[in-house]
């Protein structure tokens, strides 16, 4: 019953099911980007969710975090974002790292999982899934965002094994950029984590076409949204 309204779909049947229910999912960072992604991901079934992220929950998270409650100011995100998802889905496996993801540990938590979706907000931790996710030949689902936009990609994934370096090739210069400004609508990461863990959902069910070797852009101001080749 609790999966019925998407087990009719014919895209997902009970055939996709038993995949979500059988899929390893790691989602790095679990603020504005993550919230909606682990959410949704962990309401369609997926059956093993890793959640990494080192930040505490802030006053000034709950604009666009909405995994997260004023109860629990000043608690570790991953470990909050993990009780919130088993009130959700109690039928799932959930595993908090409340750590950052760093050249120490990537590697063994990356083999966990079938897929790793981006949450994260810096280069560093994308070029090091990026490159993690090549090695063990695995998909890594990327999405940003700042303030009205955001982008979303997929790489490494089927006969198109486009990767996050294809996007942004120089790294040493992406890392010089200063950071982006920190002003966001807290719509901006809902749409955009959404997109995520709906190219997600089509690489564990095997359904539609996924974004792979293509970047989705859009921009709320106006909706306007496009789709570019790599």
């Amino acid at each position: 019953m609790r999966y019925d309204r998407q087990i009719i779909l014919p895209e997902i049947g009970e055939e996709g099911q038993k995949k979500l229910q059988e899929a390893k999912v790691l989602i790095v960072g679990v603020g504005g980007l993550g919230s909606p992604i682990a959410l949704y991901l962990a309401g369609a079934g997926v059956g093993c969710l890793g959640l990494v992220d080192d930040d505490l929950v802030s006053i000034t998270n709950l604009q666009r975090q909405v995994l997260y409650s004023e109860k629990e100011l000043g608690k570790p995100k991953a470990i909050c974002a993990a009780e919130r998802l088993s009130a959700l889905n109690s039928e799932i496996e959930i595993h908090p790292y409340a750590a950052r993801l760093t050249k120490d540990n990537a590697y063994d938590i990356i083999q966990e999982y079938d897929i790793v979706v981006d949450g994260c907000d810096n280069f560093a931790t994308r070029y090091l899934i990026n490159d993690i996710c090549i090695e063990q030949k695995k998909p890594y689902v990327y999405g940003a965002i700042c303030g009205f936009e955001g982008q979303v990609s997929v790489f490494n994934y089927g006969n198109q094994k486009k990767n996050y370096r294809d996007l942004y090739p120089d790294e040493e210069e992406m890392q010089r950029m200063p950071p982006p400004p920190k002003g966001v609508m807290g719509v901006t990461p809902a749409i955009v984590g959404s997109i995520e863990a709906t190219e997600v959902l089509k690489i564990i069910c095997g359904f539609g076409d996924v974004l792979a070797g293509e970047l989705w852009t859009i921009d709320l101001r106006t909706l306007q949204s496009n789709k570019f080749s790599l």
